[in-house]
């Protein structure tokens, strides 16, 4: 008797294993972390899309704020978390796109490290000057530098920025020279543009739309592949002449490497659904976001190519983090 009740408890403990592996994800609150402070576009994307999927997944999707590094502390807190799709990463193009080629010891691989989800938003950038400037067009600015190479100056939020790194690019797809002026921050770069101290910023258009529609700054060109519905006579960088002068910013969703598929395909029916939802969709608009939801591969390819787009930039910019 005392055989037969051991065998029973022996064999119900694989039994019980099993039951428990086969147990639908999730099964309790998920993380979602943001490498950047509270308050900022990457913050509140994550937020619209957070909230969407705790409804669809049927628990609390929960943001959790880490900045610093320029996104790389919040980005290696989630490559080093356990594979199992409990906590996942609101990924930008400065993580995974242009502090590989910046930060000469990046704490994680941008592919290998992490098992993408799905493309959330791409936040097209945007070419601006002062109102009152003599520049009608991204071509006439084009030609005021190559007339005085150097002499005009471009701010931006820093050095190795995405703003900083669409001045470079633009010198190199232009075959022009500008002078780089980083602040401190975006607010002082554009205080200064303002008051006449720089010719130049660029940067998303969320960043500089009020100013735009206020008729404090002129907007020559999007650098986006298509018009923005909330700069509708705005032309894009290839309407202006420049084809390859291209720059967006991003929001992907990712989770560690090696979670499981099925939790990943759960992650991203989720993340699709909460994209597909009107108001999110209407919110990320008014920020001038482009709302996505891809599948894993698109995204998976996207994040190879945009790799491939920023690191000669970055090199040319001579912008390093040892």
């Amino acid at each position: 008797m005392l055989r037969r009740q051991f065998l029973f408890a022996s064999a119900a403990v694989p039994l019980s294993s099993a039951v428990k592996a086969a147990e639908p994800f999730p099964q309790r609150p998920l993380k979602m972390v943001v490498p950047f402070a509270a308050g900022g576009g990457t913050d509140i994307v994550a937020r619209l899309v957070a909230a969407e999927m705790s409804g669809t997944l049927g628990q609390p999707v929960v943001i959790d704020n880490r900045a610093g590094a320029g996104g790389s502390l919040g980005s290696d807190i989630v490559a080093r978390s356990p594979a199992d799709g409990y906590t996942v990463l609101m990924a930008t193009v400065s993580t995974h796109a242009i502090n590989p080629a910046l930060h000469a010891k990046l704490p994680y691989d941008p592919i290998r490290s992490f098992a993408p989800v799905s493309l959330i938003a791409r936040v097209g950038g945007i070419v601006v000057v002062q109102a009152s400037s003599a520049w009608q067009s991204l071509g006439q600015l084009a030609q005021a530098m190559r007339k005085d190479p150097g002499k005009l100056t471009f701010g931006s939020q820093g050095v190795g920025g995405f703003s900083h790194l669409m001045g470079e690019m633009f010198n190199s797809q232009a075959g022009v020279q500008s002078t780089h002026v980083p602040y401190k921050g975006a607010a002082p770069a554009l205080q200064d543009l303002l008051a006449g101290n720089i010719d130049i910023v660029y940067d998303t258009v969320p960043a500089l739309l009020p100013h735009i529609q206020s008729g404090k700054l002129r907007a020559l060109a999007v650098t986006t592949p298509q018009r923005l519905s909330s700069l509708p006579v705005t032309p894009t960088s290839a309407e202006a002449g420049f084809a390859d002068f291209l720059a967006e910013t991003w929001n992907a969703l990712l989770a560690p490497a090696n979670t499981p598929s099925s939790v990943i395909s759960r992650l991203n029916d989720a993340a699709v659904r909460a994209v597909q939802v009107s108001a999110v969709r209407k919110r990320m608009e008014d920020l001038s976001a482009d709302p996505v939801g891809s599948s894993s591969a698109e995204l998976g390819q996207f994040m190879v190519s945009e790799i491939k787009r920023w690191a000669p930039v970055v090199r040319a910019s001579g912008a390093r983090v040892e």
